[in-house]
C-alpha cells in the first residue's frame, strides 16, 4: 500500500546522522522522495543504503555545507527544475557553537557559525523553497529548535540566541502566510535526545537514557502530513 506521503518531494537538513537521518527514515518508510543535505558524503550514502535496504526510494544526496549560503539557491533552483514543487521543508541542521561558554568568551566563529547554520541557513532555505512549497498541494515546513529558548540559561547563551532568533523568524513567516496560502510552518522542539551535539553540551551523560533520534520522528512526521492543521506553534515532543 502506499505511504501516507507517497507522491510528495521533502527537503530535510543535517540528515546524516541524529535527528535528522531519524526524520529521513521515518519520511522514507511512507514513501516520499528526499533530497538529503548533509556535509559528510559518507555518511550520507550510508544512510542512502539504510533506506534503501528497508525498500524506500534512493535518496538525492546533497554533500554541502548551509553557511555556503548560495548553495541554496542552487538546490532549490534544481528542485523546482525536477519536480517543479517541494511538498516538505525540514530544516534541522545546526550548530552548539563551541560548546558551553559564557557570553563573554564566545570564540568569534563560534559565534558565526552558530548564527550562520542555526539562523541564517533556515531563512535562506525559507527564502528560497517559499515559492516552491506554495506551488504544492499542501506545502509543510517544520525547523528544529530547543527548549532552552525558554528562561535564562547560563553558559546557553549563544545557541539560545540562536536558537530564539529561529523561533521569532519562523513564527513570523508563518503569520504572514497564514491567510493567504494551504502552507502549514511549525517548529519543533524534541526535548533530550541521544545526538551528538547534545553529547558536546553535556560530555559526562549517559546517552542510553536519553529518548532516541527515531523516538522523536514521529513528531516530525505528523506536521509533515497533508492532513496537518497545526500553524505557527512550536511543538514539544
Amino acid at each position: 500500500m502506499p505511504g501516507l506521503l507517497h507522491g510528495r518531494i521533502a527537503l530535510v537538513t543535517g540528515a546524516s546522522r541524529g535527528i535528522g537521518a531519524a526524520v529521513v527514515r521515518r519520511l522514507a518508510a511512507e514513501g516520499a522522495e528526499i533530497v538529503a543535505i548533509a556535509r559528510t558524503q559518507g555518511a550520507l550514502e550510508e544512510l542512502d543504503d539504510q533506506i534503501r535496504t528497508a525498500g524506500g526510494k534512493q535518496l538525492v544526496l546533497v554533500a554541502e555545507d548551509l553557511r555556503k549560503f548560495d548553495a541554496i539557491d542552487q538546490i532549490a533552483a534544481a528542485i523546482f527544475q525536477r519536480w517543479g514543487r517541494l511538498d516538505i521543508l525540514v530544516g534541522n541542521a545546526g550548530a552548539i557553537g563551541g560548546g558551553l561558554t559564557p557570553v563573554a568568551q564566545h570564540a568569534p566563529d563560534d559565534w558565526d557559525e552558530a548564527f550562520a547554520v542555526n539562523l541564517t541557513a533556515n531563512w535562506r532555505l525559507i527564502r528560497a523553497c517559499d515559492p516552491l512549497l506554495r506551488m504544492a498541494g499542501a506545502g509543510r515546513a517544520v525547523f528544529t529548535t530547543s527548549g532552552i529558548t525558554q528562561g535564562i540559561h547560563p553558559y546557553w547563551g549563544l545557541y539560545a540566541a540562536s536558537k530564539a532568533a529561529l523561533e521569532t523568524t519562523v513564527r513570523t513567516w508563518a503569520a504572514e502566510v497564514a491567510n493567504t496560502t494551504a502552507l502549514r510552518i511549525n517548529l519543533v522542539d524534541p526535548g533530550a535526545v541521544a545526538t551528538r551535539m547534545r553529547a558536546i553540551a553535556f560530555p559526562g551523560e549517559d546517552q542510553a537514557r536519553l529518548a532516541q533520534p527515531d523516538d522523536v520522528a514521529g513528531g516530525f512526521l505528523s506536521l509533515c502530513l497533508p492532513a496537518c492543521t497545526r500553524h505557527g506553534e512550536v511543538i514539544k515532543i
